[in-house]
């Protein structure tokens, strides 16, 4: 389901009957649980596990811990080897949201570095990394501070966030390069950009699309 201005994680659970953790969790979502508007959400397991079927009739029980089987070898089978995700193309080239110095990068692990942190001068432009629709301008989101949001499609979103000023308003189409914000430290300690791109609501490393500087 696509998410709808207003909508909370708490809601949505709510509405459908489902558990706040399942939710976060078939999405990947750390806490505090934050969702944008146009982000998909999925409303149930996706893991892609097939449940085991009881064995039939008459078939050997399942072994316990201790009583390995009569007359059957025991084998190890070596760990399958680890993979490695490679990131999604997004199918459009990125830009840089801002001039300034690289302060923090994205940590997968870290709900508080779903992105990256780009320092520079109060009032200093923000400008839109792509092409897109803006989907969201407001102060609603704890820790974002001034915020705006841009749909590029209909799976990706870039978040610009702690703006001193929004220039934008939702529904506004905006273009790559466009000035959309000033830069300053609404819900920050400084001066500066938090920036994320979002595949299918889920945050990805900013650094993979943006160009090399």
């Amino acid at each position: 389901m696509l998410v709808a201005k207003g909508d909370t994680l708490y809601s949505i659970s709510s509405r459908h009957g489902l558990a706040v953790a399942d939710v976060a969790a078939w999405n990947g979502l750390p806490r505090p649980y934050t969702i944008y508007p146009g982000q998909r959400l999925r409303l149930y397991p996706g893991s892609g596990r097939v449940a085991q079927q009881a064995p039939p009739r008459g078939a050997n029980p399942p072994l316990r811990a201790g009583t390995p089987r009569t007359g059957t070898p025991r084998t190890t089978t070596p760990p399958p080897a680890p993979v490695v995700a490679t990131p999604p193309r997004s199918g459009f080239p990125w830009g840089w949201p801002a001039d300034g110095t690289l302060i923090s990068r994205f940590v997968a692990a870290e709900p508080t570095r779903q992105g990256i942190d780009i320092g520079g001068a109060g009032g200093a432009p923000v400008r839109a990394a792509a092409d897109g629709t803006v989907v969201y301008s407001g102060s609603g989101l704890v820790g974002y501070g001034e915020l705006v949001i841009i749909k590029h499609s209909e799976a990706w979103l870039s978040a610009y966030g702690h703006n001193r000023k929004r220039l934008v308003n939702e529904g506004q189409v905006v273009k790559a390069g466009e000035q959309i914000a000033e830069m300053g430290r609404s819900g920050a300690t400084r001066d500066m950009l938090h920036f994320e791109i979002r595949y299918n609501g889920k945050p990805v490393d900013p650094l993979f699309y943006l160009p090399a500087r």
